[in-house]
């Protein structure tokens, strides 16, 4: 692999409009699917998920996502490669308790 080829590949460039943000879809989708936010459950593991983290009810931080971010979700689960997401829906969208590695942040 080249120089310039290596350069490319670490570079990652999000151009969106101002407005289009993860929180705003959880507003749209509270409106369209008639559920309260507070009802909605979030996840995610990037700087661009904490708009959605303030808009719905729960958030859960992935394991592997930076600490701000993580200090910006209600719960923080397992990483990605560990399963965390299944892990959080299994405690707290359908209620079993078992699983160990989801912890509240803060």
């Amino acid at each position: 692999m080249s120089s310039i080829e290596r350069a490319a590949a670490s570079l990652y460039l999000d151009v969106t409009h101002p407005a289009a943000n993860k929180g705003s879809v959880v507003d749209f989708l509270s409106a369209v699917y008639l559920i309260p936010s507070s009802s909605i459950v979030t996840l995610g593991d990037m700087p661009n998920d904490v708009l959605m983290f303030k808009k719905s009810g729960m958030s859960i931080a992935m394991g592997n996502a930076s600490k701000e971010v993580q200090a910006e979700a209600n719960f923080v689960t397992a990483s990605n490669e560990e399963e965390g997401f299944a892990q959080a829906i299994e405690r707290f969208v359908l209620n079993q308790t078992s699983i160990s590695s989801v912890s509240s942040s803060a």
